[in-house]
């Protein structure tokens, strides 16, 4: 694995450089090994980062019975998803990340390269596949599956009070960012509720805690600041879709604020994308993953 210039810079503002080259090491490459391969076989739930016709990066929630992500071959995953939005995306930009993760376990597997929709279906050739580590991610478990009919699309460019308050109650949401050279990249982000806050309508803000130290969502947001935001509700299988730009708040005065935050990320949201029933698979809360930080102080008058 070869970092690209935004991930050395933000490496070597951190003084990681030597820990992430030796982790890049033992990273593998392009392959699905057996074990990815049995791990995808059995999932349900992924996230993906798409690019549209304007450049916008969004991160988009997929879900499907079990196989409906599957290797088949050493470097192809085949997806079985309906979804027109994504594979409009594909056709113009066929750049494809992918996060699939397994909230019971805390494991997750990521991916990008790129895809194909062929069939009805989209094929992506990997160039990167890695596990990463379970951090942050809260415990949940599939309880139950509904129908709850036709999903209902809202769209606007700023929040509603409605949209601010179920944001500021999140404890995961999901990012999604894109490099011209290195692709696409869905990554997880999780905290205790109120972890993310909203500074007005169409603005938030969000701490970066410590994690591996590659530095793949920060380094391609130094490079290309275009990103996507994905909050669940799932309790209903409701989604909320923000895309924007982002900037990294090295210095900010409000990161003393968050525990445990080692830097800020602030979000300026381009467009709103709400969407009912997106997903008939429902998760129980189990419990907060050990590794957050104390509770987050509430921001101060």
């Amino acid at each position: 694995m070869i970092y690209h210039a935004g991930e050395i810079a933000v490496q070597a503002r951190v003084g990681v450089q030597a820990e992430a080259e030796s982790l890049a090491q033992g990273m593998g490459g392009a392959i699905i090994k057996p074990a990815m391969q049995n791990f995808l076989a059995s999932q349900r739930l992924a996230i993906a980062c798409t690019i549209d016709a304007n450049n916008r990066v969004w991160a988009s929630l997929l879900t499907g019975k079990l196989g409906f992500l599957q290797a088949v071959a050493e470097q192809i995953v085949k997806i079985d998803i309906d979804s027109d939005e994504l594979k409009e995306n594909l056709r113009l930009k066929d750049e494809l990340g992918l996060l699939v993760i397994d909230l019971a376990t805390r494991r997750r597997l990521r991916l990008n390269g790129k895809a194909k929709v062929q069939d009805k279906k989209i094929y992506l050739h990997t160039q990167q596949v890695y596990f990463n580590c379970p951090q942050y991610i809260q415990k949940r478990e599939i309880k139950a599956t509904t129908n709850r009919g036709k999903p209902n699309i809202q769209i606007g460019a700023t929040l509603s009070p409605q949209q601010q308050q179920f944001i500021q109650q999140a404890d995961t949401f999901f990012i999604a960012s894109f490099h011209p050279q290195s692709g696409a990249d869905a990554s997880h982000r999780g905290g205790y509720p109120g972890f993310v806050r909203v500074l007005q309508k169409d603005e938030l803000v969000f701490p970066d805690y410590a994690g591996n130290n590659m530095f793949n969502t920060l380094g391609n947001l130094v490079e290309n600041p275009q990103a996507g935001l994905l909050f669940i509700d799932f309790a209903t299988g409701d989604t909320l879709q923000l895309t924007g730009k982002a900037a990294i708040a090295w210095d900010s005065q409000i990161a003393l604020e968050f525990a445990g935050a080692e830097r800020l990320v602030e979000f300026q949201i381009e467009k709103v994308k709400s969407l009912s029933a997106t997903t008939p698979w429902q998760w129980q809360f189990k419990e907060y993953s050990p590794y957050l930080p104390m509770k987050t102080k509430p921001l101060t008058d």
